[in-house]
């Protein structure tokens, strides 16, 4: 029987940002051997761990969960046969969350200014460590550090940029990021982090106003791009030196499978704007040969040239959607 071994890319979602007149709060003291330019660094205001991380959680099941909407954004991530979530309405005012499943010790970062999430596996040269917020931002996106090393760490370039670590880049686990009408379809036995954080926050508002929807940058960045509105929602592929990003207007009228070549290696990205997701993967086999799909009931996402291991992935759908994007589940 045929070994299915698939490749996933993480994925980060984040706004397209244009940069903005006024520099504001500039990190000019900022010290030490970075990998970023230290004049490009700025200091958010609120200092080292003046933004909490959360580093024990309280999870409940969807049905507890009272200060979502339908629309409202969540982070999940599946590990073993366990799924939790993680809110962007709880990440909005701690950007990180440090938790576990089994012994899969991980790490979610959140960056409220640039809408980008990844999950960590936070066990770094064998040792188990959480990782803060450092209150610093390269480009408007979190700079995060680990409590083992105080080393800083890029979200957007995917690596530690300063310290002891330098250099060192980013272990990913995936992740699965949806709205919370969809989420409660896919998972329905999912925990996902309560309000109960420790911490007295409006978790049902957004702390920086109507920033995610007006024209303005609080930080200034150093690239530019026009091509797409300043803070458009995209789904973003990062192949070696290759940047790609989808938009959602590209994966209108049910779900849509969309196959691209990046810099020699071909993926499947697919997406559903109604249902509000967008993932990505390698789609050839470890021996090379190229998978074709098709979506199936407008849910379901067969190989149409492989059917006959259908029933191994029925039989193994567990193990396949820790990976997988979770609508292989429902097969």
């Amino acid at each position: 029987m045929t070994h299915f071994i698939y490749r996933f890319l993480i994925i980060i979602l984040f706004p397209v940002l244009i940069s903005c007149q006024d520099s504001v709060n500039s990190s000019e003291n900022i010290s030490g051997d970075w990998l970023i330019p230290a004049n490009e660094i700025y200091d958010g205001g609120p200092g080292k761990d003046g933004i909490p991380a959360i580093s024990k959680p309280v999870l409940s099941n969807n049905e507890s969960i009272d200060y979502m909407q339908d629309n409202d954004l969540i982070i999940g991530i599946k590990i073993n046969n366990q799924v939790k979530g993680y809110t962007h309405l709880v990440l909005n005012w701690h950007e990180i969350i440090n938790d576990k499943i089994d012994d899969n010790n991980f790490t979610i970062t959140y960056c409220p200014l640039t809408g980008s999430a990844i999950g960590l596996n936070r066990s770094i040269n064998g040792e188990i460590t959480t990782f803060g917020v450092s209150g610093l931002l390269y480009n408007s996106n979190l700079i995060p550090y680990d409590r083992a090393t105080n080393s800083n760490w890029s979200q957007m370039k995917m690596k530690c940029v300063n310290g002891q670590l330098k250099g060192t880049e980013f272990n990913y686990i995936h992740t699965f990021e949806t709205s919370w009408a969809t989420w409660k379809k896919i998972f329905p036995n999912a925990l996902v982090v309560t309000s109960n954080t420790g911490y007295s926050r409006q978790y049902s508002s957004y702390p920086y106003g109507s920033y995610r929807v007006d024209e303005s940058l609080i930080f200034p960045i150093t690239n530019r791009n026009n091509e797409l509105p300043i803070k458009e929602r995209v789904h973003g592929i990062i192949e070696n030196e290759s940047v790609f990003a989808f938009r959602f207007n590209s994966f209108e009228n049910g779900i849509k499978l969309i196959s691209k070549e990046i810099d020699g290696n071909n993926y499947l990205i697919v997406g559903s704007k109604t249902d509000n997701f967008i993932v990505s993967f390698y789609n050839s086999l470890q021996q090379g040969t190229e998978l074709n799909f098709e979506v199936v009931n407008d849910s379901v996402l067969v190989q149409r040239e492989l059917e006959f291991l259908l029933k191994t992935l029925r039989e193994k759908r567990d193990k396949f959607s820790q990976h997988f994007s979770p609508y292989i589940a429902l097969i």
